[in-house]
């Protein structure tokens, strides 16, 4: 069992949180203007890639959304962030 901390309870198990995706994948902005492709790339392309991670996740327990960096090679977590920290990229 690994642990995450989430920046309001604290470090938890894992099976609490629950994965969002990449953080910076931003929704593309204006809905029926926006190109089949974007919204496909928005919906399905994913990073994936060895090492440093910055992602969204939930704590289900208390429902709130936070960053989180972690390496995914060792899976080692180097911080966790509210999602209004200054600290955001």
């Amino acid at each position: 069992m690994q642990l995450f901390p989430c920046p309001f309870c604290g470090p938890r198990s894992e099976s609490e949180f629950l994965f969002g995706g990449d953080a910076g994948n931003d929704r593309p902005e204006g809905f029926r203007e926006v190109p089949d492709a974007a919204w496909a790339s928005y919906l399905h392309d994913r990073n994936n890639r060895r090492g440093a991670a910055n992602e969204i996740w939930m704590h289900m327990t208390c429902g709130e959304l936070f960053r989180m960096e972690r390496d995914t090679v060792h899976h080692g977590v180097s911080g966790s962030f509210a999602l209004g920290d200054a600290v955001n990229p």
